[in-house]
């Protein structure tokens, strides 16, 4: 199989993430709840993920990082743990339910929401988002990047806007943590979203939340932690304030290998790689008659991300053929990113969505544009 669905999850990942998953599943007790080998090995891993994601993401304190399932949970914490009735929001069209849904559950409490369009490329104005600020204006919440164009949003730019009116800034690196340098610091990053098992190559059923010094988030969840048994609430710093219960350590060690990896193979060179598959199949694709591709491919810098249709033809049937008859795993319908889809204009026929990675080879892409072009007849 020619694996292009990397956007949703990277099946291709170093050796070296399932072999540490392996020695933990045997090895690992329950960090913070004991002094035995077994628990402190586990509790060494833990923390030295946090000192990596720390320096990969360029964070004042490793502690600042907690560590959750997916980058859906860190959303939701950070929505839901920050924003009140009578708070307003500013978010995008670009954005997965991920953060669509949470917002529109406080919306049904008070919250109201402005939420940006784009051009026909699937660009926003931030003219328009600093003219979308009031009053009541609580935060600004956004992905990074379109998980169905690739096209990136200027987070350092909207960090700046949300730094001189005083506003939150949650972001959404879903598509780009581990692909695209991100400096929460330079960029004024509040709250920090990812998710372990993609850009990452970290195994599913891993995650992590970002949040500045000095901020306090509601906890989504309360329980065990390991410290202040006799406490009442649960503790407030962090990182134990947003992680309540035993964490998956096991996962986290994969994650660990997978970030030794990045740090030791480049991430620049990572990202070069993928971006040069996505260029490849770009270019090969663009001028077959019948075939539109969506997002700007003008901009220097994207997630390794091309969607495109065939005519009128339902995007499954497309994603079918191309596994069925050339054995290319993509993703069809509707990624999970409704407003997208309705300024895009393919609510109904989706999108059928190549995504790539360091893995994917020259030979790969030239299969997959071969398969388009004959789809395409």
């Amino acid at each position: 199989m020619i694996y292009m669905d990397n956007a949703a999850t990277t099946l291709q990942k170093p050796s070296c993430v399932a072999e540490a998953v392996m020695r933990a599943m045997s090895s690992f007790g329950n960090a913070g709840r004991g002094i035995n080998d077994a628990s402190l090995d586990a509790a060494r891993v833990i923390y030295d993920t946090r000192e990596r994601l720390c320096r990969l993401f360029h964070g004042e304190n490793p502690k600042q990082f907690a560590f959750t399932s997916n980058a859906t949970e860190s959303l939701n914490i950070a929505i839901k743990g920050l924003i009140s009735p009578g708070n307003h929001v500013i978010s995008t069209v670009l954005e997965h339910n991920s953060v669509l849904r949470p917002l529109y559950e406080k919306e049904q409490f008070g919250v109201s929401l402005t939420i940006l369009g784009c051009d026909e490329a699937g660009n926003i104005s931030y003219e328009e988002m600093e003219r979308s600020i009031r009053s009541n204006t609580k935060a600004i919440v956004c992905t990074h990047g379109s998980n169905l164009t690739g096209n990136l949003i200027d987070i350092e730019r909207i960090g700046g806007i949300a730094k001189r009116h005083g506003l939150l800034f949650v972001v959404d690196a879903s598509q780009t943590a581990g692909l695209i340098p991100i400096d929460v610091q330079k960029m004024h990053i509040d709250v920090l979203c990812f998710t372990g098992h993609k850009g990452l190559y970290g195994p599913q059923g891993t995650g992590g939340i970002y949040v500045c010094p000095g901020l306090n988030i509601k906890p989504l969840k309360s329980g065990g932690s390991g410290v202040e048994t006799y406490n009442k609430s649960h503790p407030a710093q962090m990182p134990t304030a947003l992680e309540a219960g035993t964490l998956n350590s096991h996962g986290i060690a994969g994650l660990n290998a997978a970030l030794i990896y990045i740090e030791e193979t480049g991430m620049e060179y990572i990202s070069a790689v993928a971006q040069n598959r996505m260029r490849q199949f770009y270019e090969g694709v663009r001028g077959i008659p019948g075939v539109k591709v969506y997002g700007d491919f003008t901009a220097k810098e994207r997630a390794p991300i091309v969607s495109l249709n065939i005519g009128n033809v339902d995007s499954s049937e497309v994603s079918d053929e191309l596994l069925t008859e050339y054995g290319i795993a993509t993703r069809s319908g509707g990624h999970c990113a409704p407003l997208m889809h309705g300024a895009l204009g393919n609510v109904e026929q989706g999108a059928v969505r190549f995504s790539f990675s360091h893995f994917n080879t020259e030979e790969e892409v030239e299969t997959a544009v071969c398969a388009v072009r004959e789809l395409a007849v």
